[in-house]
């Protein structure tokens, strides 16, 4: 089949200047997810009518499996359509769908186009409420023409059978219906909605369709909508984790904005964010508003609160925080700790080391069994250029150290508390800065005026 997509509306309520249909969901662009529907059911060509935003929309999405039409000015659904009718095959049907409704799911869609057999299908649904929608009216209980609501009689208006606006057409019969569209309704518009009673009136078949949840069908014209279909989207990706066998503690708050795998048994605490690509390995355990994006994690890690974690390996039986950061190019082996308030970026650690606290490691290379005590810092920038840090398997880092990269600490090292390493320490050393201590007995304190 062709697929076009409708995405040209200005979107005035969002009161913004981005286009509406780049407004996220999820991380994601409202079109972008239309679109990977789209491909989903692997179409013969993908048309994405735009207008408003103009060449801001086309680079935001790009360019792969996609032609563009543009619908300038605005006249409406219909004449919408037939901006995208020269780069549409006629021998296939077309599906048409919105870029501004991202929800739809691809098996209902599947099913629209088997309804439509070689004719026209259109995927309804019923509301208690159907203001603003256009009414489907059934003669004899077959589908007969749309009315728009502003165009309704008041009996019309009645009917609460309401179309979605999302349709299968015969590509071929549509360019006749498109070029026959008139604009005299109340809006002045070319409506697409007028096919139907065109394609009843040429003896072509209109049957209806409806998706498995009202939801599917809703699209966003307003910062409130937009934030109702957030909501609905992170449940249903809750409900899937839950169905997986994750346990969450409240699925009511959960943002998951890419992809989330999780093995078995693993729990996530409240008001975590998952962005990108996140792998959670089985046992793991994530506390509560961490933030993990593009991040691996292995079986029998315990992620403690308030942790950042991009673009991280994070191997088994590690734990992690709380309050840590691990920013991108962070590798961690088997039974690492990476402990409160510390920073590891560009650097990877062996089994078993531990950096316990208020520590920033960076673009490093960490051995086994490394120790590094709080408040060590590396020295990894002399303003123009990063430089490396080698700490061998074995070392004792005290606290309170900093490290002047480029430099290598050999294993089994010592390095006392307080020191500057600026030089190569050799491996079995103790490197410390010669320091004097000086003891003035019965020292008398500056005090403080006494308060009148």
């Amino acid at each position: 089949m062709n697929v076009v997509i409708l995405a040209a509306g200005q979107g005035k309520r969002m009161h913004s200047d981005l286009p509406k249909v780049l407004h996220p969901l999820a991380g994601r662009p409202l079109l972008a997810h239309v679109l990977d529907t789209a491909r989903s059911l692997s179409p013969d060509r993908i048309v994405v009518v735009y207008g408003h935003g103009g060449e801001v929309v086309r680079d935001a999405i790009g360019h792969d499996g996609i032609a563009w039409a543009r619908q300038e000015p605005q006249l409406g659904t219909g004449h919408a359509l037939a901006q995208a009718l020269p780069g549409l095959d006629a021998s296939v049907p077309t599906l048409v769908l919105y870029g501004d409704v991202p929800l739809t799911r691809a098996d209902t869609l599947r099913r629209l186009a088997a309804t439509a057999q070689n004719g026209v299908a259109v995927l309804t649904v019923e509301l208690d409420d159907p203001t603003g929608y256009g009414r489907i009216v059934r003669e004899g209980g077959e589908v007969r023409r749309i009315v728009e609501q502003k165009d309704a009689s008041a009996s019309e208006r009645a009917i609460r059978e309401v179309n979605t606006g999302i349709m299968v057409l015969p590509t071929r019969e549509l360019s006749g219906w498109l070029g026959r569209l008139s604009n005299s309704n109340a809006q002045g518009e070319y409506y697409l909605t007028d096919v139907i009673a065109m394609a009843v009136a040429d003896g072509v078949s209109v049957r209806a369709a409806q998706p498995a949840a009202v939801w599917e069908t809703l699209g966003v014209n307003s910062k409130v909508q937009l934030a109702e279909l957030e909501r609905i989207h992170q449940r249903n990706v809750a409900t899937a984790l839950l169905e997986a066998g994750v346990t969450l503690a409240d699925p009511a708050r959960i943002d998951v904005r890419g992809a989330l795998a999780a093995g078995r048994d693993v729990s996530i605490d409240v008001n975590c964010v998952f962005e990108g690509t996140v792998e959670l390995g089985e046992r793991v355990s994530i506390g509560a508003n961490c933030v993990l994006k593009n991040a691996r994690v292995a079986a029998g890690t315990r992620i403690e609160p308030f942790c950042h974690v991009e673009e991280a390996d994070i191997g088994p039986l590690c734990r992690i925080g709380p309050y840590a950061r691990l920013r991108p190019g962070t590798a961690l082996a088997e039974d690492v700790h990476i402990g409160n308030f510390v920073e590891v970026k560009a650097a990877s650690f062996g089994p078993r080391s531990k950096a316990n606290h208020l520590a920033y490691v960076g673009d490093s290379a960490v051995g086994r069994d490394v120790n590094v005590g709080a408040g060590t810092i590396t020295c990894n920038y002399d303003g123009a250029n990063k430089h490396r840090t080698v700490i061998e398997d074995e070392v004792f880092i005290g606290s309170d150290t900093q490290l002047v990269a480029p430099v290598t600490v050999g294993r089994g090292a010592t390095i006392a508390a307080g020191t500057t390493v600026w030089k190569d320490v050799p491996p079995g050393a103790l490197a410390l800065n010669e320091k004097t201590q000086v003891v003035k007995p019965a020292y008398a304190r500056p005090r403080k005026p006494a308060k009148r």
